[in-house]
């Protein structure tokens, strides 16, 4: 038996996490759910974005199903309290360094995407994401200069220990998919990114069997739109990879269809669609429920250890869109339940 906690988050979140879970109970595993708050909803709730139940419940999950956080309502709270801490939280607390986001076009969303159907047609990446460094945890804050002005700053880091780590995570995907790795960094300019070449360079010579290459990220953000096809995995830090996966996300047709990884060092992970908690059409229907099924289908495959359960998955979530079913976001007019419903018809 797996315990599963289920932490719906705010806006879309508890929609999407609610039709992820209908598809997981359909497969008749022996999984059991526990759900708790997150984000702005257990600000409200418990006075804090992560409270600590929710995170002891994390603890001893054997997998986290995240939804979304993320609320305007709570921008002016203090930033130590605002629902994006949770996942932050959550990523510090149990040691998810690791954050894999394939980017695949479905057959039939080209026309979704806003490249050119030939151009799109060739998405099929994995993106892997550092996420326990940068600038997201380095020091940060406000002072006032000598000028007696206003300054932030945000201090962007990574040792060569945290480098070496996340690019084994990527010469590891790399070697089970084309065995072609592009490392992304800015190493014209940043010392940061001299580092990270330099280490990766270093993991590189443990790995004659795949094709390494660098980009400046400037340039795969172009490369992205001209010619996502030539990219097999990307390896980046965490401010490039939030950005790049993005991105990606928008080249393979909607930001709804792109589930995502939190891994630590062993099995443990924390899934979860990358589209956010969009506030603006919560509670109507018109979410996209795919990507938080298909992040479902990557807890199976990663921290379950059930290939079989998440292929099934992944071939009914591709059935149901080669059918024509469409939410809003692709656009259709199927709501959040009925995309689900579908998916759900095409399971066996």
């Amino acid at each position: 038996m797996s315990l599963i906690a289920l932490l719906p988050g705010d806006g879309i979140g508890p929609e999407v996490v609610t039709q992820a879970r209908r598809v997981l109970e359909a497969l008749s595993l022996d999984l059991v759910f526990e759900e708790a708050p997150v984000g702005g909803a257990a600000y409200l709730q418990e006075g804090h974005p992560l409270p600590a139940a929710t995170l002891a419940l994390a603890k001893r999950a054997d997998a986290v199903l995240f939804g979304a956080v993320g609320d305007p309502r709570f921008d002016a709270v203090e930033r130590a309290f605002r629902p994006e801490q949770a996942i932050l939280g959550l990523r510090r607390e149990l040691g998810l360094f690791a954050n894999l986001r394939p980017a695949k076009l479905f057959p039939g969303l080209e026309d979704a995407s806003a490249l050119k159907p030939e151009v799109a047609g060739a998405i099929d990446m994995v993106i892997v994401r550092e996420l326990n460094g940068d600038v997201y945890f380095g020091e940060k804050g406000r002072r006032t200069t000598l000028e007696g002005l206003r300054e932030g700053y945000d201090l962007m880091s990574y040792d060569e220990r945290e480098v070496e780590r996340i690019a084994r995570v990527g010469f590891e995907t790399a070697r089970v998919r084309s065995k072609r790795l592009c490392s992304v960094d800015k190493a014209n300019v940043l010392e940061t990114s001299q580092l990270w070449r330099d280490v990766v360079n270093s993991v590189a010579t443990e790995y004659p069997d795949v094709h390494l290459t660098h980009m400046y990220v400037d340039n795969a953000a172009m490369q992205l739109v001209r010619n996502p096809g030539q990219f097999d995995v990307i390896v980046t830090g965490n401010l490039f990879g939030d950005i790049l996966s993005d991105q990606a996300s928008m080249c393979a047709g909607s930001i709804g269809m792109l589930p995502s990884a939190a891994l630590d060092t062993g099995k443990k992970g924390l899934y979860e669609p990358i589209h956010g908690s969009a506030p603006d059409i919560a509670g109507q229907g018109k979410a996209n429920p795919c990507a938080t099924i298909l992040s479902a289908a990557m807890m199976l495959r990663y921290s379950l250890d059930d290939e079989a359960s998440a292929e099934r998955i992944e071939r009914a979530v591709e059935a149901a869109l080669t059918a024509g079913v469409r939410t809003p976001d692709l656009g259709g007019t199927a709501t959040t339940a009925e995309m689900a419903d579908a998916i759900l018809a095409r399971l066996a």
